[in-house]
This record gives structure tokens, C-alpha cells and sequence, in this order.
């Protein structure tokens, strides 16, 4: 019985994951670092106090779902930076990357280290059951999209490592999950507000046009923030203030998307991250293109099991 763990320490969430080869079955144990009310991100020193202390929670959590014998264990696989790219950091991944360092050590196994937007990209795909694309060396376009990145992403299967991403557009100001987070604390939700604002959006029976702000292959967002503050000085009720925010947003990605695919026209595109967990979003967009592929929320939001899935390619355990 081959396993594989995961472990990924982004800004937001602790997150573990174990891969049965054998199986591919998935289980994955995480937690949320907390935030103040009010308050719209965590500071960097908060997050790496969080995770020093969560990681031990959520590894107690994974084992009460699955039995691991540690021989079993083939290879870990964990987040070290935001992206693959020269000088992407942030201390939180040092948390994660500490652990798996001593574990694999300890243990005389192996470990892979990628990226958080990388192992999103994977897990992503995993979901979606696209990890074909991944074996027949097939290049794709994937949508990061969370409190940290709107990204659009040109991702071509590499023997190194494992996807090989390239940018195509990105916002240049606000980001879509800030935008969101934003809102949302302004009416009255707890961050991180995604799923509260879908439900409240859903409670709308107004339908927006939308003007998304797109220059060339990349987008704005801060007018967004300015729209909808607007909109509640104005007595607009929340529900339709969080569907036009929304709204936006799809639509924004919408563009973004229908952009890349002049210059990369049959390419199918994956959406990842903790914002494309909207269902809303995810039906406005299937609505309009095609050859679009998404995760399923527990795969969408911050987890490993990515970070697994880069660890058993590299180790060609997959």
C-alpha cells in the first residue's frame, strides 16, 4: 500500500493530504488560521504562529480518517513558495517546508518541493479528472484564482517540474478573492466572506450587465471595490450587492478567458483556487465557454493534496 503525504501552509489555511496510490484515493485533513473580525488578511508573523500550531491539529485529524503506517509512506511532497518564480516568499511555507524537511529526513524518504499555485494547478486537475492532460504532455490554460492571485496561466507538462506555467494575464490592482473579502467585511461578513456572499448573492433577483475593466490580457478590480461601496451608500440591498460583485467577477474572467483562447484557441482551460468554489461563477462561465473544466470545491479552496500529487509524478508513483 504506496502513500504519498502533502502539506501545504498557505496565508489562509494549514493543509494536509494522503494519496493512496493504490486506490488514488484522496483524504485530506485542513484548518482556516484565524482572523479577526473585521479584519481582511493576517499578518505574515500571526501566520507562521498559526500553522507552528495547527499543523500538529491537523495531522491528529488526518490520521483519525485513515490508518497510516509511516513505511507506507513513498514520498512527501510540500508547498515552499507562492509561485515558481525568482523571488516569490512568503514565510508561512516555511512552516510546512520545516516539517517535511525533519519528517522525510527522519524517515530516510523523499521529498519534492513546488509550489502553492502549482500544487492548486494539480489538485485542480485531479478533480477534474484532467491529469491525462499532464500524461500526454498536452499544454492547457489555467485560471488561479484566490485572495492572493486573478492570474491566467499557461501550464506546459515538464519532466522538472512537473508543469511548467507561464503568466498570460493577471489584474493589476485588486485581486479577485480581495475584492470578495472586501466586500463582504463591508457587509458585515467574517473573512474569508466567498461563501457567505454566494449564499447572499443567491438571494438576489436583480440581473447585471457588467463592464469588466480589461487591459489587453489583464484585468482591474479595484473599481469593483469602488462600485459596490457605491452601491451600499446608496441603500442597495446586500443581496444584490454581493450578485453584482459577483457578477463582475465572472464576467471579468469570462473576458480574460475568451482573451487568451484568440491566441491559444484549442486549448481546454482548468479553474483553480479558493474563489472558482463559487457555483455561481462556475455556471456563469459554463454558460459561455467551452472546454472548461473545474474542481470541486473541497479542491478549489487551499488544500495538499496537489502538493501530493506533484510528490507521487515526480517519484513516478502516477
Amino acid at each position: 500500500m504506496l502513500k504519498v503525504l502533502g502539506i501545504d501552509t498557505s496565508n489562509y489555511t494549514t493543509s494536509v493530504s494522503l494519496i493512496d496510490i493504490d486506490e488514488m484515493t484522496v483524504y485530506q485533513s485542513k484548518m482556516l488560521l484565524p482572523v479577526k473580525s473585521g479584519e481582511v488578511g493576517i499578518r505574515q508573523s500571526d501566520a507562521v504562529f498559526h500553522h507552528t500550531k495547527q499543523l500538529p491539529v491537523v495531522i491528529s485529524e488526518l490520521l483519525k480518517k485513515v490508518s497510516i503506517n509511516c513505511c507506507n509512506i513513498k514520498a512527501v511532497g510540500v508547498s515552499k513558495s507562492p509561485r515558481l518564480v525568482k523571488d516569490s516568499y512568503m514565510p508561512c511555507f516555511l512552516v510546512g517546508e520545516s516539517f517535511a524537511e525533519s519528517y522525510t529526513e527522519l524517515c530516510g524518504i523523499d521529498l519534492y518541493k513546488t509550489s502553492h499555485q502549482t500544487g492548486h494547478i494539480l489538485s485542480a486537475l485531479f478533480s477534474a479528472n484532467r491529469l491525462d492532460l499532464i500524461k500526454n504532455r498536452e499544454s492547457f490554460i489555467a485560471f488561479h484564482i484566490s485572495g492572493g492571485t486573478t492570474d491566467c496561466l499557461l501550464c506546459k507538462p515538464s519532466e522538472k517540474d512537473v508543469l511548467t506555467i507561464s503568466q498570460i494575464g493577471t489584474s493589476l490592482d485588486l485581486k479577485a478573492g480581495q475584492a470578495i473579502d472586501r466586500i463582504g467585511v463591508k457587509l458585515g461578513l467574517d473573512f474569508p466572506c466567498g461563501f457567505e456572499l454566494e449564499q447572499i448573492a443567491k438571494l438576489s433577483k436583480k440581473t447585471y450587465k457588467t463592464r469588466p475593466a480589461i487591459k489587453g490580457n489583464n484585468c482591474c478590480l479595484s473599481g469593483l471595490q469602488n462600485l459596490c461601496e457605491k452601491m451600499l451608500s446608496e441603500g442597495v440591498q446586500h443581496c444584490d450587492v454581493a450578485n453584482y460583485c459577483i457578477t463582475y467577477i465572472s464576467d471579468t474572467i469570462i473576458e480574460m478567458s475568451k482573451k487568451a483562447r484568440e491566441k491559444y484557441v484549442n486549448a481546454p482551460i482548468i479553474f483553480a483556487g479558493g474563489v472558482m468554489s463559487d457555483k455561481i461563477i462556475k455556471k456563469a462561465i459554463s454558460a459561455k465557454l467551452s472546454d472548461v473544466y473545474f474542481a470541486e470545491p473541497e479542491f478549489s479552496c487551499d488544500n495538499a493534496v496537489g502538493t501530493a500529487l506533484f510528490a507521487a509524478i515526480k517519484k513516478e508513483l502516477i
